[in-house]
């Protein structure tokens, strides 16, 4: 991938995603985007006047001067190319406004700010339902990402699958071993479309070869059962559709991707 959107923000999953963002680059002479957006928003109940968002904006600015400063003079020892962009606002906003030009964008599995909660992040699923490119994210406990390592595509024969797909082949082509896993759920009519054969074959046709593999549900839920599929593969990336139900859906019911989002074990590809 070559045009790498990456979220800076100081917070715990930083230096995973920053790792992973040098790790694709390099694998594919690919150029980096940091992109820094810092909300002039800040809210302080009672503060009618904006008094409190005035007092605390300089002491915003510093601290976002001195993570930039920190960040560029590590950039500077790497071999990759990149660059800065820093804009006031929300940042899912605007790396939504960047998006359309790049193949990737890289964030971390929290709202800033809500790194103890077990909720998935907002702002994931506002990326991964209207962002033209895929959205990867980066749990805070990644060391560095392996293109070389297999990769698992969760397959259900959605459209959301079928977008997923073709938005990762770039990545999967590096894959030493790509897995097209279903889970099979006895009982429970096919809906979609796809048949896994197809997705194999479209991946066939891009030069990349794949093993489906048809993984029993058991008593664990969807999402448990694919991340302990990847875990035992050792697969370095675990590529899916995204929201194949309506986000609301997914966040009153409980789905698939929410559930993996909540607490993502390998950096995830997502793409709606």
């Amino acid at each position: 991938m070559k045009s790498i959107l990456l979220h800076v923000d100081g917070d715990q999953a930083f230096e995973a995603r920053m790792q992973v963002a040098l790790d694709l680059a390099r694998a594919g002479n690919g150029h980096i985007t940091c992109l820094q957006a810092v909300s002039y928003e800040v809210f302080a109940p009672g503060d009618f006047y904006g008094n409190a968002m005035a007092a605390a904006m300089p002491r915003i600015k510093e601290a976002a001067a001195e993570l930039r400063a920190k960040i560029e003079e590590d950039l500077s020892n790497e071999d990759v190319s990149w660059e800065w962009r820093f804009q006031y606002g929300m940042a899912e906003t605007r790396l939504l406004e960047q998006s359309a030009l790049h193949d990737i964008i890289l964030v971390g599995p929290n709202d800033i700010g809500e790194e103890a909660s077990r909720s998935p992040s907002s702002m994931v699923g506002e990326l991964a339902i209207k962002s033209p490119a895929p959205v990867m994210v980066v749990p805070g406990d990644v060391k560095r990402l392996d293109v070389n390592a297999p990769a698992l595509v969760a397959w259900n024969g959605s459209a959301e699958a079928c977008v997923a797909l073709r938005a990762s082949v770039p990545l999967l082509a590096h894959s030493s071993q790509v897995f097209l896993a279903t889970v099979s759920e006895p009982g429970e009519q096919q809906r979609f479309e796809f048949p896994v054969s197809e997705a194999a074959m479209y991946l066939d046709r891009h030069g990349i070869s794949a093993e489906v593999v048809e993984l029993p549900r058991g008593k664990a839920s969807i999402a448990d059962t694919l991340l302990s599929a990847a875990e035992m593969r050792e697969c370095g990336v675990m590529v899916m559709g995204a929201y194949g139900h309506s986000r609301l859906a997914e966040m009153l019911m409980g789905g698939v991707t929410r559930r993996i989002l909540t607490n993502p074990k390998l950096p995830v590809l997502l793409a709606h």
